[in-house]
């Protein structure tokens, strides 16, 4: 909710590195109501925080990694593009064609990249991490993805939010 002193409230929702909901502690199981929040979920860029903005009212989301997960990747001969690349499953029940140019590891070596038109960033769980880390090649030193003829480095640091 936005108070009068235009100060955006909590929604007393947390997401976890897993992408599991909860609310005030309890596991959010609705999956209408979370993917309700999804289609209404923006990212404050500056700030680095997930905010919901449903018909007009904000609050903002305690989001433990990022809000959404990568499930599964899913190798394909024609993508939306009518190329080969990795279909990416994820936790709001979407699909969407990996953008391979924005692949980093985070701490720990965990994979991201960048979803919905690169306005987010996603993090690859465990399975998901494993069906692209087949296709993954040591180039230089460095590691690469190659599709569709081309090598795409995979960036050692995912860029840091601006805060």
């Amino acid at each position: 909710m936005i108070p009068e002193t235009g100060a955006i409230q909590p929604c007393l929702i947390h997401i976890d590195k897993e992408g599991r909901w909860t609310h005030k502690g309890a596991e959010m199981i609705r999956q209408d109501l979370i993917q309700l929040f999804y289609r209404n979920m923006e990212l404050d860029q500056e700030a680095g925080q997930y905010l919901i903005n449903w018909q007009g009212t904000k609050c903002y989301v305690d989001v433990e990694d990022t809000a959404f997960v990568v499930t599964r990747a899913v190798l394909e001969e024609k993508t939306g593009n009518g190329k080969p690349g990795f279909v990416l499953h994820l936790n709001d029940g979407t699909t969407e064609t990996l953008l391979p140019e924005t692949l980093c590891t985070g701490d720990h070596h965990v994979l991201y990249c960048r979803i919905k038109n690169k306005t987010f960033p996603a993090r690859f769980l465990r399975p998901a991490y494993y069906q692209l880390a087949g296709y993954v090649e040591e180039e230089n030193g460095n590691y690469v993805i190659r599709l569709d003829g081309r090598s795409y480095p995979i960036k050692p640091r995912c860029p840091e939010p601006k805060k």
